[in-house]
């Protein structure tokens, strides 16, 4: 009689909190993938695990976090919060050790002081004017429910069966964008100029949809990549802010397969 080998499901670890979403359509999105099981953790629990030891018994980390912000501060909110030592040199030695990262949409707005953090995801999206790699910039820009076509530009495991061209109804960002050092994946068919955004800045002040005094160059149309980060394989994703993301049949794919490659 031949024996059935079955492979031990895929563990990834899920880090939420920080920015609102609606946590059920989310898990859903989870639940449906075949072979894989997620385990959700809200900040600031989840940083106590992002080490080798914490991560033992799981097979990769997704990001759905933006930690060290505090947005309840009384003035200048988010103010800025830093890492402690201990999640740093954590952080750093799961890399080393090659656990792989996933990270998804608002993760790139996390830990706004960590330099290496964003070296390592490959961008960053600023809620206030600071420094991206030693240059000043402004703020980012964010604009919602906007309806763009995306074109798979790399033929990657992490594209594997999607379609060259889908449409997603999302929210996308003009931010920081490290395009040297990572492989692009996918590409939006929106116009990343400040006439289609609105300023991160002025909407925490309480100035929804207004971009009254901000100014940001172009930037870039690449919503989607793979990077080396030290000894692990990492995937950005841009999309995935509310269920119209988490329910396409296209994102669930992409999300799925990010999960096996990197693990």
């Amino acid at each position: 009689m031949p024996i059935i080998h079955h492979r031990a499901p895929l563990k990834c670890l899920v880090a939420v909190r920080g920015h609102p979403f609606d946590r059920t359509a989310f898990d859903a999105m989870f639940q449906a993938m075949d072979g894989i099981t997620a385990t959700m953790v809200d900040q600031p629990a989840a940083a106590r695990l992002m080490n080798p030891e914490g991560m033992r018994g799981f097979d990769a980390l997704v990001l759905y976090d933006m930690p060290g912000l505090d947005f309840e501060a009384p003035e200048n909110a988010p103010l800025y919060l830093e890492p402690d030592e201990a999640l740093k040199s954590g952080f750093r030695a799961l890399l080393e050790q090659g656990t792989g990262v996933v990270a998804l949409h608002h993760a790139l707005a996390g830990w706004p002081t960590w330099g290496e953090y964003h070296e390592w995801l490959g961008g960053q999206f600023h809620y206030h004017p600071g420094t991206s790699r030693g240059q000043r910039v402004t703020d980012s820009g964010y604009c919602h429910d906007v309806t763009h076509s995306i074109d798979v530009v790399a033929d990657h495991p992490v594209t594997a069966g999607l379609p060259a061209s889908f449409t997603l109804t999302d929210e996308l960002y003009l931010g920081q964008v490290y395009g040297d050092s990572v492989t692009p994946l996918l590409r939006s068919s929106a116009t990343f100029t400040r006439d289609h955004f609105w300023s991160a800045e002025n909407a925490v002040r309480g100035e929804m949809y207004s971009r009254e005094g901000w100014d940001h160059p172009p930037g870039s149309n690449l919503v989607g990549w793979t990077k080396q980060a030290l000894g692990s394989r990492l995937v950005y994703l841009q999309p995935g802010d509310g269920p119209s993301a988490y329910d396409s049949p296209d994102y669930r794919r992409l999300v799925e397969n990010a999960i096996r490659w990197v693990a």
